[in-house]
């Protein structure tokens, strides 16, 4: 496959993701996050375990632990509660940030040099995100602000320490382990921090079905597959569908209006994504003459 088909791919799970925030709200009961991150994420990697019939071995349990706890334990925990204190656009746009912190772990974990514009771009991008969806009335609140922090730095050690420990197996098995172990992480979390869960209507079912097989098994499945292929700058990038697509969606299914600052900021995001792929192309070509536009840092 080209790197176009590989960055469509890739940009298809975040943009599916966007539709958390309506299906969780829509679909299932309300006060159980943690539990309802575990139903997301262990039956996922259970099934797909049984697809693909290896467990890692063990001198990949260690890191398989570190990556479910980065991408999905820690991430989510700490997403959940930014969602619980903070309006929900100021949980995005710090959920944007995301993209700034892997250019620069990606230089001290991969040794990736840090390209201007795609710090340009990681800015531009977060910029975008806060015209989509913050408001003038917006609240801040500082355990939510450093929860919303948290979450974009865990995900992206996440996302680059994927890149940085590549198994000898299929992005599919990979994927398995690191959802399956992210669930694991989270039950004592859900077991002693939350109330039972309620009796499940047919409605709660297809919500979970859905954010569990589409929104976490085949998603997940296509975002590991991109980190194994993409640069990690480039990648991260993508992430800013996300809120692109729950404001899209809030617009055509909850009937909610869109201004024109926010379509002005939705721009900014798709410039900011493809500036994002364009500088990481670039700058993953070796450099030819006297100017460069990384900067410069020692190794």
């Amino acid at each position: 496959m080209n790197r176009l088909t590989d960055l469509l791919l890739t940009a298809l799970a975040p943009a599916v993701w966007g539709s958390t925030y309506i299906v969780t709200s829509e679909l299932l009961p309300a006060g159980y996050p943690i539990t309802l991150a575990v139903l997301r994420a262990l039956p996922a990697g259970l099934l797909l375990l049984l697809l693909v019939r290896r467990l890692p071995g063990r001198d990949w349990w260690g890191r398989v632990l570190l990556l479910g706890a980065f991408n999905f334990a820690i991430f989510w925990t700490l997403l959940f509660v930014a969602a619980y204190r903070l309006p929900g656009g100021v949980a995005a746009t710090l959920g944007a940030l995301q993209a700034l912190w892997v250019v620069l772990l990606a230089r001290g974990l991969l040794g990736t040099p840090i390209m201007t514009l795609s710090v340009m771009a990681a800015l531009a991008g977060a910029g975008g995100v806060a015209l989509l969806v913050l408001t003038p009335a917006t609240e801040l609140d500082p355990i939510g602000l450093a929860a919303g922090l948290g979450g974009a730095l865990s995900m992206a050690t996440g996302t680059v320490l994927s890149r940085k420990w590549q198994p000898p197996v299929s992005p599919l098995t990979f994927t398995a382990w690191q959802l399956t172990a992210g669930g694991l992480l989270l039950v004592p979390l859900a077991w002693f921090g939350e109330p039972a869960l309620p009796a499940l209507t047919t409605t709660n079912i297809v919500g979970l079905g859905y954010l569990g097989l589409i929104g976490a098994a085949l998603t997940y499945f296509l975002w590991f597959r991109g980190v194994a292929r993409i640069e990690p700058a480039a990648v991260s990038m993508l992430g800013m569908m996300s809120p692109l697509t729950a404001v899209a969606l809030g617009w055509m299914l909850l009937d909610q209006r869109l201004s024109p600052l926010q379509a002005g900021g939705a721009m900014i995001v798709l410039g900011s994504v493809w500036l994002g792929q364009w500088a990481a192309r670039r700058g993953s070509r070796p450099a030819t003459g006297a100017h460069s536009t990384t900067w410069p840092l020692p190794r």
